[in-house]
């Protein structure tokens, strides 16, 4: 007996295949897995460990989100994101942004229909698509990783449901100009098709780059679904809360799935969220010092090595995606780096990137001394293995 062909023809999930292999080699530093260093703030703990203990939150809560925590997001929405919950707009609290991602196309698509993806993809959005029997359309973007308004608008065709924006971007670090934002939200509105913004990387953005919500448009409110996640922001990866801003029309549909599927995030986990929105977003911003200092020690190797083909760019998130100039398999260079050099990245492959050798790096989870360190087994591991 095997499992169904649709599921077959998903591709493996990329994190957990690279944590094995780091288990399976002890010593191993990590610039995978895409999370924060800090943890949450004190008032999360403190307000899980108050609500933990009330008989009423052993139940099942509102499957859109407790009343208490979707005010606190409508206030944060309103103060961080200039979005304002009129014009029928609603919050919908997830276990997660990738939940918030399954809820979106599982109420806005039928089997066979497309949502276009901007390349290089983040894999889980991929993999959600082709679950549900939908075509993910892949776009080109430019060589700084940002979207061509031009190739979006010749892939749409009367099947095409959804265009996805990642700004902060995971894999490429890209952030999205506004005007790139509202072209692309307003393509979807000539053409009758949603907007899917994943904006769970809205705080970490370097230099002059800001993050944008399309959603603080009025206009925008018919066609436009923004998912946020407290997972990066507030060290809250384990917690699995995030939240989605939806038109009206879709929170029937969208209560749907998600009942069946979850019925509603962890209700205590929702009270830790509650103490973790009311510490602000400066509770993030204090804590990027160290992202900051990760962030410059990265494109500094990264420029010096010979082997890396492309520009190196890092405008926001915590991700640099190196092309590598070697004939060398991404998912074999990666293995190899874990097992010659102990040092962990993600391969390009699992983000659609396949024209070269690619790697994802993360260096938002490591103390600097820390990181120094696995940039140096980096730099040293390619150097050797990288035929010049």
């Amino acid at each position: 007996m095997e499992s169904s062909l649709r599921m077959r023809l998903v591709q493996e999930p990329i994190v957990p295949i690279v944590a094995s292999l780091i288990r399976e080699n002890p010593g191993t530093l990590s610039l995978g897995q895409g999370v924060a260093w800090y943890g949450p703030p004190p008032a999360a703990f403190e307000r899980a460990q108050i609500e933990m203990r009330l008989p009423d939150n052993q139940l099942y809560a509102p499957v859109e989100g407790i009343e208490e925590l979707r005010q606190a997001v409508a206030e944060k929405l309103a103060q961080d994101n200039g979005i304002c919950l009129e014009d029928g707009k609603q919050i919908v609290v997830t276990a997660g942004a990738n939940m918030g991602f399954l809820n979106a196309i599982m109420a806005i698509t039928s089997p066979g229909d497309e949502v276009i993806l901007l390349a290089p993809y983040y894999f889980n959005h991929e993999m959600t698509i082709r679950m549900l029997d939908c075509s993910a359309v892949i776009v080109d973007t430019d060589d700084r990783y940002h979207p061509c308004i031009d190739a979006l608008k010749a892939a749409i065709n009367t099947r095409t449901r959804a265009i996805v924006s990642i700004s902060p971007n995971n894999p490429t670090g890209a952030v999205y100009r506004r005007e790139e934002l509202l072209a692309i939200n307003e393509l979807c509105r000539q053409h009758g098709i949603y907007h899917i913004c994943d904006e769970a990387y809205e705080y970490f953005t370097y230099d002059d780059h800001r993050h944008f919500s399309v959603a603080s448009l009025a206009t925008a409110t018919p066609h436009t679904i923004s998912l946020f996640s407290l997972s990066k922001s507030y060290g809250f990866a384990g917690w699995r809360i995030g939240y989605m801003v939806i038109p009206g029309q879709l929170f029937d549909a969208v209560r749907k799935v998600q009942d069946s599927n979850l019925i509603c995030a962890p209700v205590v986990s929702q009270y830790a969220a509650l103490g973790a929105i009311g510490s602000g977003h400066h509770y993030c911003k204090l804590r990027q010092e160290i992202i900051r200092q990760n962030r410059e020690h990265a494109l500094s190797t990264a420029q010096q090595l010979d082997c890396i083909s492309g520009g190196v760019h890092a405008e926001g998130a915590f991700y640099l995606l190196l092309k590598i100039g070697a004939a060398e398999d991404s998912h074999d260079l990666c293995r190899r780096l874990i097992r010659e050099h102990a040092v962990a990245v993600i391969p390009g492959g699992a983000f659609g990137v396949t024209d070269e050798c690619a790697i994802r790096i993360s260096y938002g989870a490591l103390a600097p001394d820390t990181f120094e360190l696995a940039m140096g087994r980096l730099a040293k591991g390619l150097n050797a293995i990288v035929k010049h």
